[in-house]
């Protein structure tokens, strides 16, 4: 019996609360579909989580239901979606925090394959080869050199903003990225803040100014920190975007 099956069996014995589920529907391969909200009913029962009731409403109700998943673990950042709004993730919401109905939509501003599904590594391919997410180096790399050591204060500046796992719940909580559709976005900010802070890459500011130095890059936020309030690494998004923010003013007041 798997995970589903047994939570449903439990919240079945114990008696559980009902649970509504208002989900977004719609196949824009399919000319006769519209968008509209299909209602499911669940009993509710001890830990289950978002992702596991939409596995049993699958399962029991709508086979052709489709949402994205992968790792059930908040580290790969598929089941992503709006619940009741807010934009989060499915494998880390336990139910018993939701209201008794519950609104699921998919994440505004990426594209639509179906129902609750949208496809978010296209939308952030295209971002990280405009921005040039790599680390640049001037001259080419010695594959056979041993690695250069890195200072361990500077690594863990890195790796905490590595943490990024590209959910695009910072994207869809963004008022500029809902509106302005070339808008990269907290975390392709956050990506160039990792590189700046990285000591093997070589450009300076000016060259980071050239990447996002625009209304599409960091001035084109607009402060209003729904990225920060929305990430599910609890990455310090705010820090970055007024981090990278002075840097590159700078670049405009010394050039």
């Amino acid at each position: 019996m798997n995970d589903a099956a047994v939570i449903a069996k439990d919240g079945e014995e114990h008696g559980a609360r009902r649970l509504r589920f208002e989900i977004f529907r719609f196949n824009p391969c399919d000319p006769d579909s519209r968008p509209h909200y299909d209602t499911f009913e669940l009993d509710d029962a001890p830990g289950m989580t978002l992702f596991i009731a939409l596995n049993l409403i699958r399962e029991q109700q709508d086979p052709g239901l489709q949402f994205d998943f992968v790792c059930r673990a908040g580290i790969c950042g598929s089941c992503a979606m709006l619940i009741n709004g807010r934009p989060t993730l499915a494998c880390r919401t336990l139910t018993g925090t939701l209201p008794d109905t519950v609104r699921l939509s998919p994440l505004p501003v990426f594209e639509l394959i179906g129902d609750l599904s949208v496809n978010t590594g296209k939308w952030m391919r295209q971002m990280s080869e405009r921005l040039r997410t790599w680390v640049d180096v001037a001259e080419d790399v010695d594959l056979d050199s041993l690695e250069t050591p890195m200072d361990p204060d500077a690594a863990q500046a890195i790796y905490e903003l590595e943490r990024c796992i590209e959910c695009g719940c910072c994207v869809a909580g963004c008022g500029t990225a809902v509106m302005r559709e070339s808008f990269v976005g907290a975390v392709g900010l956050n990506k160039m803040a990792r590189f700046r802070l990285d000591p093997r890459d070589t450009r300076e500011d000016a060259d980071f100014f050239e990447l996002i130095g625009t209304d599409e890059g960091i001035f084109g936020c607009m402060s209003l920190l729904g990225c920060d309030d929305v990430c599910p690494k609890d990455l310090p998004l705010q820090t970055q975007l007024a981090y990278l923010r002075r840097k590159m003013a700078k670049v405009t007041l010394t050039g």
